[in-house]
């Protein structure tokens, strides 16, 4: 067994493992996290996809003991404050999914993609979503999805940007 600390969810984690226990076993199995889906053990589908130091993974391709000394966030871990996360909500609005089986893993590649790209085209979104497969839909309201969150993202971020200009400004105000 060999012992690993990491942060899970913003959670900080010590546990005992084996050295040749997958990622996405240790989240399902050890923490009881239930998102990350095991569905090819291939790295085909997608489905187990995390974030991993913010980066979107498939973690049936990262042993746990790799994750040691890193962050990980499982969809369970995306929303606040009981508000579902940008990504989650769109998925929610656009009709994003049906089954739900590919749904976490879906979600955690579009919030990877859109931090690393946050006004991403269409073809982008299809581009960026690929590694990730969806036997029931066709695609369509996923890749509608990612551009309505990249859209309510880009909202979110212009009106907190208005609003510490407004605050610079009252404290310019009052100094």
């Amino acid at each position: 067994m060999t012992r690993i600390e990491l942060t899970v969810n913003g959670e900080k984690r010590s546990d005992d493992v084996e050295p040749r226990l997958l990622l996405v076993h240790y989240l399902r199995e050890v923490l009881g996290l239930r998102a990350a889906n095991v569905g090819c053990d291939t790295t085909s589908c997608g489905a187990c996809t995390v974030l991993l130091d913010g980066k979107s993974v498939k973690s049936c391709t990262v042993l746990a003991v790799q994750a040691a000394g890193h962050e990980v966030v499982t969809a369970e871990g995306l929303s606040a404050d009981g508000q579902l996360h940008p990504v989650q909500a769109a998925f929610r609005q656009e009709h994003g999914l049906q089954c739900g089986f590919c749904t976490p893993g879906m979600v955690m590649a579009a919030v990877g993609l859109l931090s690393e790209n946050p006004h991403p085209t269409e073809g982008q979104v299809r581009a960026g979503l690929e590694g990730n497969l969806c036997r029931c839909t066709g695609y369509h309201n996923i890749v509608r999805a990612v551009l309505a969150a990249a859209e309510a993202q880009a909202g979110a971020d212009a009106a907190s940007g208005h609003q510490a200009d407004r605050d610079q400004a009252s404290a310019e105000v009052t100094a």
